[in-house]
């Protein structure tokens, strides 16, 4: 097992040392601790969104998400804190029992109006009509919300590592990163398939970063959301050994895939890593109780 336990480091959110082995340290920077429910990267992309919607005096937000959506339930606990009214549009026809995600966002004060597949792309544009109304792009993808992430970057200095890590969905963190890192090589684990649809995305919102990146793909555990059998045993074995909960979606293939990079010699002697947690721990409510040594929203 690459990750052992480790003494915490005290730095807000929290860089945890949690890899030594082959001259290699590894850090993770704990942004799941920021906060219980806008957890992670989340409120980074959100937050210049909000604070537009505030200065256009909006009183109602509105966004896009899947029954599983992180950035619904961070969305709507988000604006019920700043004083929003919220709208959630969810792709796919309701079902009988709504997801623990959406049960979530709900109590939240979220709205939720279900779309079929075929509505929900035409949906996106004619919400932005309506005047009294904030629209917010699915997953928070647009240049506020990667400038929103570029401010991670606020919690480390990139002077103390080699690499700084982390899961890629849309696309909208690292385009942030590779704005505000500016020597330090990034690496991007793409938790879905599609490596040039994801690069072209993040051209588009880092058109003039200096900051290099890199997406390395072959760690997808089956596509968006798939957690196999050995996926769980993976994120089992590290939470027994670094107390560290990770998330089927995004984290748990970001930690693997270090483990897995740091084993084929990627990395230099005395390379210091950074991994981003990127929160989204919610995402484990899907699962079964058991299926997990820790419980199903993180720690």
């Amino acid at each position: 097992m690459l990750f052992h336990n480790a003494e915490l480091i005290t730095i807000d959110p929290v860089i945890r040392p949690v890899y030594l082995e082959k001259n290699i340290t590894a850090f993770a920077l704990r942004l799941d601790k920021c906060d219980p429910i806008v957890s992670g990267n989340k409120w980074f992309k959100l937050q210049f969104y909000l604070e537009e919607a505030k200065k256009e005096n909006k009183k109602v937000v509105a966004t896009f998400g899947g029954p599983w959506s992180n950035h619904l339930v961070a969305a709507a606990a988000a604006c019920k804190n700043l004083g929003f009214e919220s709208v959630g549009f969810v792709r796919g026809e309701k079902p009988e029992q709504l997801s623990h995600t959406l049960k979530t966002a709900a109590a939240f004060g979220m709205e939720l109006r279900f779309l079929t597949r075929e509505c929900y792309a035409a949906e996106k544009h004619a919400v932005n009509k309506q005047l009294t109304t904030y629209t917010i792009p699915e997953g928070g993808f647009g240049l506020l919300g990667a400038n929103g992430a570029s401010t991670i970057a606020n919690f480390f200095n990139e002077k103390d590592f080699t690499h700084v890590l982390a899961a890629v969905g849309t696309g909208t963190m690292i385009a942030g990163l590779a704005h505000s890192v500016q020597k330090t090589p990034l690496i991007g684990i793409p938790v879905l398939k599609g490596k040039l649809e994801l690069e072209k995305a993040i051209k588009k919102l880092a058109p003039t970063a200096t900051g290099s990146y890199q997406l390395i793909e072959g760690f997808e555990w089956g596509g968006y959301a798939k957690h196999p059998t050995n996926l769980l045993q993976y994120m089992n074995q590290l939470f027994a050994t670094t107390q560290i909960p990770t998330d089927i979606v995004y984290t748990a293939k970001l930690f693997y895939a270090t483990e897995q990079l740091a084993a084929a010699d990627n990395f230099k002697k005395n390379s210091r890593l950074l991994l981003i947690h990127s929160g989204g721990l919610q995402g484990n409510q899907s699962l079964k109780k058991e299926e997990l040594c820790f419980p199903l929203a993180g720690l």
